[in-house]
């Protein structure tokens, strides 16, 4: 029988399950903190211990699979509502299956002997310096990946915000600055200046006595932290100069903006 050390073990488990919530958050759209990230991740490892157990079934590995799952995404992104934990959950689980299917295709055509599998968790007896090579390597690549993806596209836009039967047209502005995202959605926001919330609603902006449909959302700035009015329109659309018109899934928040709707590059691309 194949020799499991639980250190490599537990650093093998604290290292992948980093790279998979920062893809769930990816793919949610949802804010992660680097020491949440951690602190799950770190706590999540130990369920990788299980695979040292006798085999339990399917049934027992897939129930105890799923309470991790679920408590690790629970201490990475919080509890923001039922549905933005299923979310963030199936994200996560998507995320291990594409993962775990790549490893036990590897190990089920090469039967490697540094490999072993057993109650849904998989073990690589690997060297620290090769970790720490690859981590660098693949830190780099994001790294990279990141700022191509990032980059400012040129250009003017115009953002058509619809809300019933009444439609605006805002010009826009393409900022990676803006990295507002709806808790309970996963949405980027789109933020406006407050006279549109007035030309949208017909009434002042008052964050105290806020129209039906809308709610406050945290935010950061340079300025300092507070509170912004978010709503979701009906329909959202992003005019380039080109003019491609691309329909986008976001919510509008109203704020110090200079006069434009500020949105996330991203969103053209999603």
């Amino acid at each position: 029988m194949q020799t499991i050390y639980v250190d490599v073990l537990i650093v093998l488990n604290i290292y992948v399950n980093y790279f998979l919530l920062r893809i769930t958050s990816g793919i949610t759209h949802s804010p992660l903190k680097t020491s949440r990230c951690i602190a799950a991740s770190l706590y999540g490892s130990f369920f990788s211990l299980i695979i040292l157990l006798p085999e339990l079934g399917n049934i027992t590995a897939l129930i105890i699979k799923t309470a991790a799952a679920v408590s690790i995404v629970a201490i990475s992104f919080g509890i923001h509502g039922k549905k933005r934990l299923i979310i963030n959950t199936l994200a996560f689980f998507a995320a291990n299956f594409v993962l775990a299917g790549t490893v036990y295709a590897v190990y089920s055509l090469f039967k490697p002997e540094f490999m072993h599998f057993n109650n849904a968790c998989f073990y690589i007896d690997f060297s620290l310096l090769i970790l720490i090579l690859t981590t660098a390597a693949l830190y780099g690549a994001v790294r990279l990946l990141r700022i191509w993806l990032d980059r400012t596209p040129e250009g003017s836009y115009r953002v058509f915000i619809r809300s019933r039967s009444k439609v605006i047209a805002v010009n826009g502005l393409a900022d990676t600055g803006n990295g507002l995202v709806d808790f309970f959605s996963g949405s980027p926001v789109i933020i406006c200046a407050a006279d549109y919330f007035t030309e949208l609603t017909g009434c002042e902006l008052d964050i105290s006595h806020l129209p039906r449909g809308f709610r406050l959302l945290p935010c950061t700035a340079v300025s300092g932290n507070g509170l912004i009015p978010v709503f979701r329109p009906d329909e959202v659309i992003i005019s380039c100069t080109s003019g491609e018109k691309k329909p986008v899934d976001a919510v509008i928040g109203f704020g110090d903006c200079g006069g434009k709707a500020v949105f996330n590059p991203k969103l053209l691309k999603i």
